[in-house]
């Protein structure tokens, strides 16, 4: 087994990455993996039987009592324990498919009490998904267990056929393993040849059981994640929960940015503007030259509080980027840059508001990373349109190393572009080159 390291930037210490010599196929009946996987498929099947026993059985039972009142609390009960099994199997399904399925949303309940809960049980979809993860899987475990346990007993008999044949004339009464018989003819495998080829049927019904198996319980992840876990809807309001919550707090950061800029900035200089333009006042009737001198720094330090405003302000919303757009604003960005920056804008009309201002932020972001830390001398920045997607690229000759999982600034630049459905792909070796690109959802700016 070989041992690379390579940099894990996030922790500062080096990575270990071990590279298999034996091939994935001849370690695949010994991994840990294949093992988990076939232990699955085996719990499958009486699992599966209780679930579907329980779930008909109280199904059938709550359908027999509709003519009373106690066929819906039946009803309500059994979808209630086929949920709970359903945590069950999320559960066996996290710890030994390594399947990481979120939970499905939980009831929906305006009121309390039992008719409330019966009423939010039998109106939750998650309920009858469940109950049909119940009731089909029970065909599929069978298959699986029949195919998996078949393939994986006369793979490893076969291949051990060497070392145990001598059973047969010694407790059976015959030569070995027959192969075939009837009145008249029978054809045992007991010569050396037939042994050989026999263990070589064994070895291929070895190597290729992992592989089945992974194949079968590939079938058992879709059940898992289609049936038991959250709907698409449902994942898709939580991603939009948790993005309003990454804006709130962004904008939040945003305005004590701002608060603290000015604060420290541009009104601790204007306050010593005032008092040193007080103290002229009341010597230019005593000493006109210390006046003049005092009104003079004054002159430089509005020129200096003006400057910090417009950089401000710059931070902000720049106005060349409301009147002129991306290109122009990103090339006055790239000036700035310490770095000599290439500026390609290739957009047939202008983004929203919203995406061209992001979209300047994150180039911007990117150029102060490099001129704080990458120690390069090119960089260019390329901004195209793809169907309906705005991707930026940002690339340096720098010395590469950074990553988005370090906790760097580029990860709250991640968490925004995440918050309007963007993405920010990192691919920065150590040595270099770096290649940030950002891919941002395109609205045409409204007429």
């Amino acid at each position: 087994m070989a041992t690379d390291y390579g940099y894990d930037s996030g922790l500062g210490f080096p990575e270990t990455v071990r590279r298999h010599r034996v091939p994935a196929g001849l370690r695949a009946p010994f991994e840990g993996r294949t093992w988990r996987e076939f232990g699955y498929v085996l719990l499958s099947l009486p699992i599966s039987i209780v679930m579907f026993t329980y779930a008909v059985t109280m199904i059938l039972l709550g359908a027999g009592l509709l003519v009373t009142f106690l066929g819906i609390p039946v009803f309500a009960a059994g979808l209630a324990g086929c949920r709970g099994l359903g945590a069950l199997e999320r559960a066996r399904a996290r710890g030994l498919l390594g399947l990481e399925v979120g939970d499905p949303e939980p009831l929906k309940m305006r009121k309390s009490g039992f008719m409330a809960w019966m009423g939010a049980v039998l109106k939750s979809g998650t309920s009858w998904r469940t109950l049909l993860y119940s009731v089909l899987h029970l065909p599929w475990a069978t298959f699986s267990f029949v195919v998996a346990v078949n393939f994986w007993v006369y793979g490893w008999a076969l291949l051990t056929y060497p070392l145990w044949f001598w059973v047969f004339p010694a407790y059976v009464g015959q030569d070995g393993l027959q192969l075939y018989g009837d009145q008249t003819h029978h054809i045992y495998l007991d010569n050396p040849f037939e042994i050989g080829v026999t263990a070589l049927v064994g070895l291929l019904f070895t190597l290729a059981t992992p592989w089945i198996v992974r194949a079968l319980t590939t079938v058992d992840r879709v059940m898992v994640h289609g049936l038991l876990g959250p709907t698409r809807l449902t994942a898709r309001v939580v991603e939009l929960e948790s993005d309003r919550g990454v804006v709130v707090d962004t904008a939040a950061a945003d305005l004590r940015r701002i608060e603290r800029d000015l604060h420290d900035g541009a009104q601790a200089r204007l306050v010593a503007l005032a008092m040193d333009l007080g103290l002229a006042k009341e010597k230019l009737t005593e000493d006109p030259a210390a006046a003049a001198r005092m009104v003079d720094e004054a002159h430089g330090e509005v020129k200096t509080a003006l400057q910090e405003l417009r950089d401000l302000a710059r931070g902000i919303h720049p106005a060349v980027l409301t009147d002129r757009g991306l290109d122009a604003a990103l090339s006055a960005v790239a000036s700035r840059c310490t770095v000599p920056v290439q500026v390609e804008v290739d957009l047939p009309a202008r983004p929203a508001p919203a995406i061209e201002g992001i979209a300047y932020f994150t180039v911007s972001e990117l150029l102060q990373n490099i001129s704080k830390h990458s120690r390069a001398t090119f960089a260019a920045v390329d901004v195209w349109r793809v169907e309906n997607r705005l991707l930026l690229q940002v690339v340096d000759n720098g010395v590469g190393g950074a990553d988005v999982s370090s906790g760097s600034g580029l990860a709250g630049l991640a968490e925004r572009l995440d918050a309007v459905d963007g993405i920010l792909v990192v691919d920065s070796p150590v040595g270099g080159p770096t290649r940030v690109t950002a891919e941002l959802p395109w609205r045409g700016e409204r007429v």
